[in-house]
This record gives structure tokens, C-alpha cells and sequence, in this order.
């Protein structure tokens, strides 16, 4: 997989609320996931295949695009990615450049297919990672959970009917063969390990032939046809606009401006706040004050995580029930679901574990860690571990804080993703900006939100104003 496949499972604010005057713009809250349109129905991703022959500069055109577009949640998916494990046999046949990786037969396209289908419609996909030195494919998986733009990017990128239907825009890279032998051997031999004699068998043998028999002809497949790859700069700059055009017209919009959202705007019925008592903002004036120790911030963090989840609590759904007390009375109750499970964002998420196990007799417990790139700023998914019956549960979702809200988006859709039916997934936070919790309810109209404080507003660099700082750094002592 290209690295810029990482892109994938992201959405940020962006990255000044300033314009070239200096003057601030709007706040955005940005991070609506790509999968959902206004009314919360599915869409589906644009799918763009690039294809071509070996080393004709397929990726560079691909990430040039990617570059031009400049959108959030974008996956470049290369069909490198799908070579079939060899056997042994064909390993040895490998180390003496005696196999043929450039047929059709050597990639397992009905895997590709598979894959491109499920992210067309916003399913997640584990993309498989191929050792070019092993012969083989790793243990671990690149998972992809949805985009805005799909590339497609390899040497059969337009060979299968049923990956063309897929794709809304077609593309062959078209390079001399001599500029794609020169490239091809710098690669293979400073990347894949390969000697130089064994390169120019293997591409005399293998490559020119499948390049004149399948690649070539499927050039007729093509919308645009790009001569000198990424050298063609007025061709790229064409297709990025078009393909912008093109996701306007579809109505994909990347950003919601929210406008300057004070707290005393009217949240969304879904959005439920703690009733504000001295008790409690007292509590909030401990932990948020800069100066209070960390055995004090952590001790009173841990009696509103309490209290927050009692307050959770009481949004789940009961059933109505009679029980007959010890004297012999007739009680009119209520009985609560009993299967819940309780789901941290790592790592500020977590501090919320030991109130949920403490309030709920067995809880299930369940880990999402999102981390932002530090080169977009936007959130990533990194690891999932979650109960088997989460499908089944009532949801408590955890994070301490909740600012532009992108984080909570993702960890919302893996969720969504497992099965969980929106409406059983109850939000949990201490503190939030009013921009994350109305990005929440915009993209998941049927999630509930418990926070104990609503915040002002967010500064330059998105931070919950007036705030509590760092929570996970002052919790954990790592500031």
C-alpha cells in the first residue's frame, strides 16, 4: 500500500483558523465522515484506477492528484499490495528471477474486487501488505475504513471488467519503454534487493511481453490517457479539476462551517449536559485550575467520571417491573439492559475505565487509539480491541475531552463498523467544545452525548477554551 494510504481514515480542522489577511475566519468543524450523506445514508466513495506499465510512474501520478485535490479522507491502494504468497518452489524460482510476477495470475484480483467494492460503499477493508524480499505477504494488515476519493493504482489497474465498473475515472499512465526500464531498474535494485543482470532477464522475459499482451491493449478501458506520467504536469492539474467538479456535483462538502458557536447556543436534543450544581463546579474548578496538584487533579477527576457515568447510565434504556420487597410490598420498578460495554479512546479515554467498572458489575471493556499524523494533523486509527459481543451492547464510548470532535467521528465509525447500531451508543465525555458536539450530532443524529461542562469555544490551535489543558498529560504526570 502507498504511504498515502494512511490519509484514509482521517479528517481535521484545518490547519489555521486565519486567512492571509491575519483576520480569523469561521471555525470549522471539520472531520464529517465521507460515508454519510445529510440524512445519514451511506454514499459512495469517487474510485479512480491508475494504470499502466511497470515503473511508468502510476503512484507518482496518483499522489500528484492527491496532492492537487486537496481534500480530507483520501486512500491510495496499490495492487502491489495483492501479489499471491509463492511456494516454495516458486520462491527458488523467484531468487533465480525465473518467476512471473507480471501476469495476471500472479496477483489475486478477485481479493482486489472484494476490497474495492467494500470501499466503494464505506465498508472497512484490510488491505494485505506484500514483502517483496520474502516473496510473500506480512502477518500484519493495512485497514482502511472508508474515503472521500479511492486510487487504485497498478500494472492491471484496467484489466478486469469488474474493477472497471467500479471506478468513475480510468486512467493510463503512458511512458517510453526505455524511460520505464531505467526506473524499473533503479527500484528493484536499490528497494527490492534484486542484481542488475537478473532485473534486465526478468523484464526482457517477463515484463515487456506482459506489457505488450495485457497492458497495452487495456488502454482502450481508458477515460484519459497521460503521456510522460508525472512529468505531465498540465494533464494532472486538468484531471484534479475535473475530478473537484465532479465531487461538488455529487454535493460531497468537507467542511460544515459552524459559524462562532457560543455555549449558550441551542445544542441538539441528543446532546445531554449535567445539571450545573455548586458541587459540581467546584469539582471543575479544582481540576481546571493550572496550579492544583496532580494527586488533587486526579482524585477529583475520578468523582466527576462517577458521576458522569451514573449520568450516562440513566439515558440507557428499562422495562418496567413489579418485585416484592422483604415486608411483602409490591414495588413498581424498572429493570436496565444488562449487557454494556465500555469503550476508551486511548490514551485520556482510559482514566474512565476504573468509574465504569466501579458503577457496573462485569462491564465489558473495549480500546480505540486514534493519533494524529504529524504531518496532516489528522486523526489516524492505530489499533481496535473490542468485546466480541460489542455488536449486541449498549455502548458507554469514552474520551475525557471532545474539541473539533474528528476523533470522536472515527471512533463513532469503527463502532458503527463492529455493528453497533447508532442509537445503542451513548458518547461520553467530562468536557466539550460546542464545535465537536454539533459536528457529532450532524454526522450521527442518533448518538447520545453526556458531558458534565459545555466550553466556549476553541482557540488557534483547536483547543478547548477556557479548557482543562492536556487531560492525559496531567493525569498521567507526563506534562
Amino acid at each position: 500500500m502507498s504511504s498515502s494510504a494512511s490519509r484514509s481514515n482521517s479528517s481535521s480542522p484545518p490547519t489555521s483558523p486565519k486567512n492571509g489577511n491575519g483576520r480569523h475566519k469561521a471555525v470549522f468543524a471539520a472531520g464529517r465522515p465521507p460515508w454519510y450523506t445529510r440524512d445519514g445514508a451511506v454514499k459512495d466513495a469517487f474510485m479512480i484506477s491508475c494504470a499502466g506499465g511497470s515503473a511508468s510512474g502510476k503512484t507518482t501520478v496518483a499522489q500528484a492528484i492527491i496532492s492537487r485535490l486537496n481534500v480530507p479522507w483520501v486512500a491510495v491502494i496499490s495492487m502491489d499490495s495483492f501479489y499471491r504468497n509463492l511456494t516454495p518452489e516458486q520462491i527458488a524460482a523467484a531468487n533465480r528471477n525465473d518467476h512471473d510476477f507480471d501476469c495476471p495470475e500472479a496477483f489475486d484480483i478477485d481479493l482486489v474486487y472484494e476490497s474495492l467494492k467494500k470501499i466503494k460503499k464505506g465498508q472497512p477493508v484490510d488491505i494485505p501488505v506484500y514483502d517483496f524480499t520474502t516473496h510473500s505477504r506480512r502477518p500484519e494488515k493495512q485497514v482502511i475504513y472508508g474515503a472521500n476519493v479511492v486510487v487504485f493504482e497498478g500494472i492491471f489497474g484496467l484489466y478486469d471488467e469488474r474493477i472497471n465498473e467500479l471506478m468513475d475515472l480510468r486512467i493510463f499512465v503512458d511512458t517510453d519503454d526505455d524511460v520505464r526500464l531505467a526506473r524499473r531498474l533503479k527500484r528493484d535494485i536499490s528497494e527490492r534487493g534484486r542484481d542488475i543482470n537478473g532485473v534486465i532477464e526478468q523484464y526482457n522475459r517477463f515484463v515487456k511481453p506482459s506489457y505488450d499482451n495485457y497492458i497495452r491493449p487495456a488502454i482502450k478501458n481508458a477515460h484519459v490517457i497521460i503521456p510522460r506520467g508525472g512529468d505531465n504536469y498540465i494533464a494532472i492539474d486538468l484531471i484534479a479539476k475535473h475530478i473537484q467538479h465532479q465531487l461538488e456535483t455529487r454535493g460531497f462538502n468537507f467542511r460544515q462551517e459552524l459559524g462562532r458557536i457560543s455555549p449558550c447556543s441551542k445544542l441538539p436534543d441528543t446532546i445531554k449536559v449535567m445539571e450545573s450544581r455548586p458541587q459540581l463546579r467546584a469539582m471543575h474548578t479544582l481540576i481546571r485550575n493550572r496550579d492544583t496538584p496532580r494527586d488533587d487533579f486526579v482524585f477529583y477527576s475520578e468523582r466527576l467520571f462517577r458521576l458522569l457515568i451514573e449520568e450516562a447510565l440513566s439515558h440507557l434504556p428499562f422495562t418496567p417491573c413489579d418485585i416484592v420487597t422483604p415486608t411483602g410490598g409490591t414495588y413498581h420498578g424498572v429493570h436496565s439492559v444488562s449487557n454494556i460495554s465500555a469503550v476508551s479512546i486511548v490514551r485520556a479515554g482510559t482514566t474512565i475505565e476504573p468509574a465504569a467498572q466501579a458503577v457496573l458489575k462485569d462491564v465489558k471493556i473495549g480500546k480505540i487509539l486514534i493519533q494524529s499524523d504529524i504531518y496532516t494533523n489528522e486523526p489516524q486509527l492505530h489499533f481496535c480491541s473490542l468485546p466480541r459481543s460489542i455488536a449486541s451492547s449498549q455502548v458507554l464510548l469514552m474520551d475525557a475531552t471532545i474539541a473539533t470532535g474528528a476523533a470522536a467521528l472515527m471512533a463513532i465509525r469503527v463502532l458503527l463498523d463492529h455493528n453497533v447500531p447508532e442509537e445503542n451508543i451513548i458518547f461520553v465525555s467530562l468536557i466539550a467544545a460546542p464545535h465537536g458536539l454539533h459536528t457529532i450530532a450532524a454526522a450521527h443524529p442518533k448518538v447520545t452525548v453526556v458531558v458534565s461542562e459545555v466550553d466556549e469555544t476553541l482557540n488557534e490551535a483547536y483547543h478547548i477554551i477556557p479548557g482543562v489543558g492536556n487531560f492525559g498529560d496531567r493525569f498521567f504526570g507526563t506534562d
